[in-house]
C-alpha cells in the first residue's frame, strides 16, 4: 500500500542487521529501536504514540521471549508486529453496528477535503454488494455543488440519493457559513429517516458538511444532526495525508460528536500514513474501513493485524483470498489449473484468466499483497497497467485457432495481427516469445516445481512431493550428531509449515499461517504470467 511504502522500507532496513546475529545484545536492540523510532517519526506518527510504542517493544525485546528464543531476530519482528497491531486497533475487527429494526443510520463526519462525499458512495456500493439497500443523504448544503457531487457519486454506485434541498450551487467561495446555506441539514437528515422507512431502505448514509478547520459551528451542526437521527454509527473520516495534525483533529471530533469508528481515506496517496498509526491509539476508537484508491471498489474493511503485516512486508494473502473468492469462478479456476499442468494453456485461456484477475482491481495492489514484495517495489511501480490493454488488443486480433495454438502463427499471420491491432510485428513477436516463457513458468507453478515466496502451502503436489522425497533420500547428512539433529528438526518444522519459506525474518508463527491456496493457483499463475507477458 503506497501510504506505508516508505515506512515499510525503513522498518525492514532496521531489521536487516539483526538477521545475521545468533544472539542479540542490549546494544543491538537499542540500535534497532532507534531506527524504528526514526522511521515512525518520519511517517508522521504522533510523538506520544512513538514513545509508548518503542518503550513496549524495548521492554519485551530485552525480556526472556527474545533472549531464550532460537531465532532472536524473528522474535523481535514478531514483537514489533504484535505492537503495531495493538496501536492499529488491538487486533479486534469490529463490524458495523446494524439496527435491530431498520433502517441503520450511519453518519459521516470530518473536515472538508477529507473525502466524505466520495467515501459515502464507496460505502453505499460496498453495502449494496453485501446485500443491503442503502440510501445516501445529502446534508452538506454549504459546500458549493456538494449535493450535485453526491448525486453523481450515487449514480456511479447505483445507489439512490435523498436530496430535497439543492444546497449551494455557486463556486464563488470555497466555504459557506451555515447561515448562508440554502436549506436546513438537520431537517433533511430527519426527513430522510422517514423516507427510508417508507421506501424500505435498510441503511441510511448521511453525508455532512465539513470545514477547513475545526470550529464550534461545525461541531454544533454535526451534534444537531446526530441528536436528530440518533445514528447507529458515527464514522470519523480522516485524510491519511493529514500527518501530525491527525491526533488533534481526531480528539476534537471525538469530544464534539463522540464518533464510534474511524475511516481512513486516501491511503493510496504519496503519504507517510502516520494518521493510521495514531488515531486508533489516541482515541481508543476502532478503524473500520480504509479507502485505497479512486475507484468505487477501492474500499476495504480494515483489519489491524493484516495492516501490520503489510507494513512489515509480510503480505496480506487473506485479503487476496477473500477478494478472489468473491470474484473468481471456481470451476473456471480448476479447469485453468488443469490446462496449466498439462501444458495446454493457450492465449484464449490467458485472456479469461486476465479478465478474472482484473476484477480484483489494480495489478500493482494485488502484487503488493504477496509477502516479500517490498524488495520488488521499483519493478511493481514501473508496471504500466496500460500494457494490459495493448496485450489484449494483440490477442483479440488473432483468430480463435491462433489463440488456442500460438505455434501456428507464422510470419504472414504475425503481420496480419499487427495490422489489425495497430501494433508492430516486433510487438507481436515479443508477446509470443514472452507467452511461451510465461506458459512454461505457469506449468512449473501449477505442478509444484516453484511456489510463491512467503506463501505456505502453495505449489505442493503429489508429483512434487515424490520428487522432493527422492531428492532428500540422496542428500548427504551431517556426521556431527548435534548438527544432524538440528538439520532434521529444521526439516520437520519446514514440512509442518513452521519454516520461513521466503527466507526473510518476517515469517509468521505457525498458528498464523495462511490457508492453502490451491483454489487460487491458476489465478496467481495468471498474475505471474501477466508479468512475463509484459516483460517485467
Amino acid at each position: 500500500m503506497a501510504a506505508f511504502s516508505s515506512l515499510t522500507d525503513r522498518l525492514t532496513g532496521a531489521f536487516k542487521n539483526l538477521r545475521s546475529k545468533g544472539k542479540l545484545t542490549e546494544s543491538d536492540i537499542d540500535g534497532t529501536i532507534r531506527e524504528i523510532r526514526r522511521a515512525l517519526l518520519d511517517a508522521d506518527v504522533s510523538l506520544d504514540v512513538v514513545r509508548s510504542f518503542t518503550a513496549r517493544v524495548r521492554e519485551r525485546a530485552l525480556g526472556a521471549e527474545v533472549s531464550e528464543a532460537l531465532n532472536p531476530a524473528q522474535q523481535v519482528v514478531k514483537i514489533v508486529n504484535e505492537e503495531l497491531t495493538n496501536i492499529l486497533g488491538a487486533g479486534v475487527d469490529r463490524p458495523l453496528n446494524f439496527a435491530k429494526n431498520p433502517p441503520t443510520v450511519i453518519m459521516l463526519a470530518g473536515l472538508q477535503g477529507a473525502g466524505k462525499t466520495t467515501l459515502a458512495g464507496k460505502l453505499g456500493y460496498w453495502l449494496k454488494d453485501s446485500g443491503h439497500t442503502p440510501l445516501l443523504v445529502a446534508c452538506d448544503l454549504q459546500r458549493p455543488n456538494a449535493v450535485t457531487q453526491l448525486q453523481v457519486v450515487g449514480e456511479r454506485a447505483d445507489v439512490p440519493v435523498f436530496a430535497p434541498e439543492p444546497g449551494v450551487q455557486t463556486a464563488s467561495s470555497d466555504v459557506v457559513s451555515p447561515g448562508q446555506a440554502t436549506g436546513d441539514p438537520v431537517k433533511v437528515a430527519r426527513e430522510s429517516i422517514e423516507y427510508a422507512k417508507r421506501k424500505l431502505y435498510d441503511v441510511v448514509i448521511i453525508d455532512t458538511a465539513g470545514r477547513l478547520g475545526v470550529d464550534e459551528e461545525l461541531m454544533k451542526q454535526a451534534r444537531d444532526i446526530r441528536d436528530a437521527v440518533n445514528p447507529n454509527e458515527v464514522l470519523f473520516v480522516i485524510d491519511a495525508m493529514i500527518g501530525q495534525d491527525a491526533v488533534n483533529t481526531a480528539k476534537a471530533f471525538d469530544e464534539g460528536v463522540d464518533f464510534t469508528g474511524v475511516v481512513l481515506s486516501k491511503l493510496d496517496g504519496d503519504t507517510r500514513g502516520g494518521a493510521a498509526l495514531s488515531v486508533a491509539s489516541v482515541t481508543g476508537k476502532p478503524i473500520l474501513f480504509a479507502s485505497t484508491g479512486e475507484g468505487l471498489k477501492d474500499f476495504e474493511v480494515f483489519h489491524p493485524d493484516r495492516m501490520a503485516s503489510r507494513i512489515l512486508d509480510m503480505g496480506d494473502v487473506l485479503t487476496l483470498i477473500e477478494q478472489a473468492q468473491r470474484q473468481f469462478d471456481e470451476k473456471q479456476a480448476r479447469e485453468a489449473m488443469t490446462k496449466m499442468s498439462e501444458g495446454e494453456f493457450g492465449l484464449d485461456d490467458f485472456i479469461e484468466q486476465l479478465e478474472q484477475v482484473r476484477k480484483l482491481g489494480s495489478m500493482k495492489k494485488l502484487l503488493g499483497m504477496i509477502p516479500g514484495m517490498a524488495q520488488y517495489r521499483q519493478q511493481i511501480d514501473a508496471l504500466d497497467e496500460r500494457e494490459i490493454d495493448r496485450t489484449e488488443a494483440i490477442i483479440y486480433s488473432m483468430t480463435p485457432e491462433e489463440r488456442r495454438n500460438p505455434s501456428i502463427i507464422n510470419g504472414s499471420r504475425r503481420a496480419r495481427i499487427a495490422y489489425g491491432c495497430g501494433r508492430t510485428v516486433t510487438d507481436v513477436n515479443n508477446l509470443l516469445d514472452r507467452f511461451e516463457q510465461a506458459a512454461k513458468m505457469m506449468k512449473r507453478m501449477s505442478s509444484g516445481a516453484r511456489g510463491i515466496p512467503g506463501v505456505p502451502g502453495y505449489g505442493s503436489s503429489k508429483k512434487n512431493n515424490k520428487s522432493s522425497k527422492k531428492g532428500r533420500k540422496g542428500k548427504s547428512k551431517s556426521g556431527n550428531p548435534m548438527k544432524r539433529e538440528a538439520e532434521e528438526k529444521a526439516l520437520r518444522n519446514k514440512l509442518a509449515g513452521k519454516g520461513n519459506s521466503s527466507g526473510s525474518a518476517f515469517a509468521k508463527p505457525a498458528a498464523q499461517q495462511m490457508p492453502s491456496l490451491e483454489d487460487l493457483q491458476s489465478q496467481l499463475g495468471a498474475m505471474g504470467g501477466l508479468n512475463g507477458l509484459m516483460g517485467n
